[in-house]
């Protein structure tokens, strides 16, 4: 899927003060991804802070999506738990017009054997009308989907495409590369090995710096797909530092307080996650100040 090459970003879901929805800020936060050069948007993800969104919700934010982007991007959904038969019956059930793929995570916390995580999402690419991109966050799930998994999924089911690497694991990630065919893709889902894995083979990233600074981030990942690595690992070096601060206190209350200061939207998170610190918000602000000189 060459249209998911690239640089994706996981959007987060903003808040009013009165932790509502503000489907005003989200239009902004569509704007600013496809004005800035991403090339393709996350749904509902993790950073997007489903789980603590209602179902009308969930309607609400996907729906403002789809219709604010209007096919300028495409537009990747998550969906995903450790529940194989719900998540099944959800990928048979949702609305997915206007998608062009479905993120699903590895089961959490259930932390299944490599046989149930590959037989978990056997079952998945068998009832999703939509290709599937697999999701290995081992630090969120509690179990890691290893490289020889991923190499039978993507044999075994045609339309499991690809993958989001989230382990942090350079090598583990190489292997994926290796042991997968040529077209499958190995996608960095962590922000601060993005250029090593794309300059390995990666098909790019699905970011969440990249939202905060989607001109600077999506311009390195072009010029590593393009082999020109002294100019990317020129902004990559310049990027780093706010990499470590957004997820200093937790994702996406970092991300957020990068839009706050940006004047996008405002950096409320809802229970169980708080709010960046005092502290932590002057470093990001510092930092926005720094790039923009």
């Amino acid at each position: 899927m060459k249209t998911l090459i690239g640089t994706g970003v996981a959007l987060i879901t903003p808040f009013k003060e009165d932790f509502s929805v503000d489907i005003s800020a989200l239009k902004k936060l569509v704007n600013f991804q496809i004005d800035n050069g991403v090339d393709y948007i996350v749904v509902l993800g993790t950073t997007g802070e489903y789980a603590t969104l209602t179902t009308d919700e969930r309607s609400i934010v996907k729906r403002t999506i789809v219709e604010e982007t209007n096919g300028r991007v495409p537009l990747v959904l998550g969906i995903g738990g450790n529940n194989t038969a719900a998540v099944e019956q959800q990928v048979q059930e949702e609305d997915t017009d206007g998608f062009e793929a479905i993120l699903s995570v590895s089961p959490y916390y259930s932390k299944p054997s490599q046989e149930g995580i590959y037989q978990h999402f056997k079952k998945v690419s068998h009832a999703s009308p939509l290709p599937v991109i697999l999701y290995n966050v081992p630090g969120r799930t509690g179990s890691n989907m290893l490289p020889e998994t991923v190499a039978r999924l993507a044999k075994d089911c045609s339309n499991i495409v690809g993958i989001k690497e989230a382990a942090g694991d350079i090598d583990q990630a190489m292997k994926m590369i290796a042991q997968t065919p040529e077209d499958f893709l190995v996608i960095s889902g962590d922000d601060m090995i993005t250029l090593p894995m794309v300059l390995a083979g990666g098909a790019g990233v699905i970011s969440v710096i990249a939202e905060g600074f989607p001109k600077e981030f999506s311009s390195m990942v072009k010029l590593g797909l393009e082999r020109k690595v002294d100019e990317a690992y020129k902004i990559h070096y310049k990027i780093a530092p706010a990499i470590d601060l957004i997820f200093a206190e937790g994702n996406p209350a970092g991300i957020k307080t990068v839009f706050k200061h940006l004047g996008l939207a405002e950096d409320q998170v809802r229970l169980p996650l708080v709010k960046a610190s005092n502290n932590l918000s002057e470093e990001l602000k510092s930092f926005i100040a720094s790039l923009e000189k």
